[in-house]
């Protein structure tokens, strides 16, 4: 049966699906109210326990519409690997798990791994024997771990493809079909494509039980008239960037779009403290103080709304020239309707996408879904937020001068001040203009910059992969800062695993991320120096070897026990050992050394 579906569809609530109550927590505290067209027409459908085959672009949330109902039927007190997603690349896996975490983080006793080439196998083995309930991987390490036996499938009860066209067109095919032919019969299966080769489509035929073929209609038109433009934030405060785009930007009213209610309060009182007239407006709003909210920004007396998704659709404030999405949206759809909030009735509107470097992936996809491309800005440098700070101060001043209010009486009293102190009258002026600024500079003293050691490398050059294991006890280089993880050796983590988690979380390059140490029950890694808040607190919650990182400034003495070493001995296959790059990955075979270049993660793009 097939069922074609519309994105602009009314929707149900998530709360409408019957999805487990843990579950829906996660989902209303990251942000969701509405599903999107393909979570709403697939999340029943699995819930049934029905097979399958959707057809939707990248980016029109997914992930989420198969993780959602899979979560709510796992049996978290059973080890056993119950659900395996094959995705096409190390990023997209890597993006799927932590997007799965996020949504099982009520689920006490749910594990989820991402394994893929490129990541050393003593951390993926460790954790596949203490028992993962969800694995998320590439075909060809997948096949690897189910020949090694260290992947067992017997209690498998749900098998997703991600992106099957794209594993066809990357040569994966055949490796898909026979991890398929190693899976229970019985166990349900959702594939996702954004088209239906003939190759995707016989896969479908042969292993899929009567499935229900569900496909989106994108809605990918976005009004001529809005000027899009994206900022790539590269490790500096996003909400210092954020107040430099409201300096150089001439706007009437903005939406500021975030992910979650908990944000639309933090961010609009940081606003407030900078002295816009902002407030937040989210689901828990009550109907009539959002009705207070919103006719307060028609009628002028308030600026800037701070937003979830929840009102992307059916505000419309004619004054609003400029949406900005200070978190990038979880979906193609959402980006539509959210910029849809302004260039209304004929008038031309801006929108402004903050986009971390880990979150490329999902501009590219919003660049395919709206067939429109997003040009870069940069941020307004110091010396030009100053000269629009002077023309505003001398824009007020000329309109105070052109009012006339009182001008007689403040002459003759400043007159008489300048003669009997004997001072020059523009340094009287000066003296006024300081006192009317108040506490706060009126000029900007530099650009921002996320800290002096990411702005300017150290003199020895990159972090490389044997700084990342030099010798215990050795502090932190200068411009570096020493931080610890609550993650250690006893949880199976790897170096690889906490660059790969700073990187992708904070946007840092690995190029600069310094040494890192491992003990038993934490685990310390060098940083630049006077990092921004925001970017301390990203790395809060991200998971590492199933763990919170939770990270904080290091102070202390390190423990005796050495820094953990690479596995010596014979492999789990009984093989010798390969000889392990710097990086604890396995180089290839080839005779050749290993290659002492620099880490380089790749973006998610």
């Amino acid at each position: 049966m097939s069922n074609t579906v519309t994105a602009d569809a009314e929707l149900p609530l998530f709360t409408e699906l019957g999805l487990l109550p843990a579950v829906e927590t996660a989902v209303s505290e990251l942000g969701y109210e509405r599903p999107s067209a393909i979570q709403a027409a697939t999340i029943p459908l699995l819930l049934e326990g029905r097979d399958v085959l959707g057809q939707a672009q990248t980016g029109t949330g997914k992930t989420a519409a198969f993780s959602l109902p899979m979560l709510s039927m796992l049996d978290v007190k059973s080890k056993s690997t119950q659900a395996l997603i094959l995705a096409p690349t190390r990023e997209l896996a890597i993006q799927v798990a932590e997007a799965i975490q996020s949504y099982a983080k009520h689920l006490k006793g749910l594990r989820v791994l991402s394994i893929y080439g490129g990541q050393g196998y003593r951390e993926q083995l460790d954790a596949l024997k203490r028992g993962v309930q969800v694995v998320v991987g590439t075909p060809g390490r997948v096949m690897d771990h189910i020949r090694r036996g260290t992947l067992k499938l017997g209690g498998l009860t749900h098998l997703v493809l991600d992106e099957a066209d794209e594993m066809l067109r990357m040569g994966f095919i055949d490796d898909v079909e026979w991890i398929m032919s190693q899976t229970p019969e019985s166990r349900q299966i959702a594939l996702f494509s954004a088209t239906m080769p003939a190759a995707v489509r016989r896969i479908a035929n042969t292993y899929l039980n009567d499935p229900e073929q569900v496909t989106i209609k994108t809605a990918t038109s976005t009004a001529v008239s809005i000027r899009q433009r994206y900022w790539l934030a590269r490790g500096a405060s996003k909400f210092d960037a954020l107040c430099r785009v409201l300096e150089a930007e001439d706007f009437d009213g903005i939406i500021i779009f975030v992910r979650t209610k908990l944000a639309t309060t933090e961010l609009a009182e940081k606003l407030q403290g900078r002295g816009y007239a902002a407030a937040e407006l989210h689901g828990d709003i009550a109907q009539a103080q959002r009705e207070r909210t919103v006719e307060m920004l028609k009628g002028s007396r308030l600026d800037i709304l701070v937003a979830t998704d929840v009102v992307a659709r059916g505000l419309d404030v004619d004054r609003i020239s400029h949406v900005i999405n200070y978190d990038i949206p979880y979906d193609t759809e959402a980006y539509v309707h959210r910029i849809g909030r302004t260039g209304r009735a004929g008038r031309s509107g801006d929108a402004i996408l903050f986009v971390a470097p880990r979150e490329r992936r999902m501009l590219q996809s919003i660049e395919r879904a709206t067939r429109q491309r997003i040009e870069e800005m940069g941020l307004p440098g110091a010396a030009e937020i100053n000269a629009l700070r002077i023309q505003r101060f001398q824009a007020k001043l000329l309109a105070t001068l052109e009012a006339g209010r009182d001008k007689d009486l403040y002459r003759e009293m400043l007159q008489g001040f300048c003669e009997e102190h004997s001072v020059d009258p523009l340094d009287v002026a000066a003296a006024l203009a300081r006192l009317a600024q108040g506490d706060k500079d009126l000029l900007l003293k530099g650009d921002p910059k996320p800290s002096k050691a990411l702005a300017d490398k150290p003199a020895r050059g990159k972090a490389t992969r044997t700084d990342r294991r030099s010798p215990r006890g050795a502090g932190p280089e200068s411009g570096m800062e020493r931080f610890r993880i609550e993650v250690g050796r006893k949880h199976g983590v790897g170096v690889g695993n906490i660059v790969g988690a700073i990187a992708n979380e904070a946007g840092i390059d690995s190029d600069y991320i310094g040494r890192i140490q491992l003990f038993d029950n934490f685990s310390t890694v060098d940083l630049p120096a006077e990092m921004p808040d925001d970017v301390l607190s990203s790395l809060q919650s991200p998971r590492v070897a199933g763990q919170p990182m939770t990270m904080s400034r290091f102070s202390g003495e390190l423990p005796d026990t050495p820094v953990r070493k690479h596995r010596k001995g014979p492999s789990p296959s009984g093989k010798k050992p390969r000889k392990a790059d710097k990086s604890g990955a396995k180089a290839k075979t080839s005779g050749k050394a290993p290659s002492k270049r620099p880490i380089k993660l790749r973006n998610k793009d």
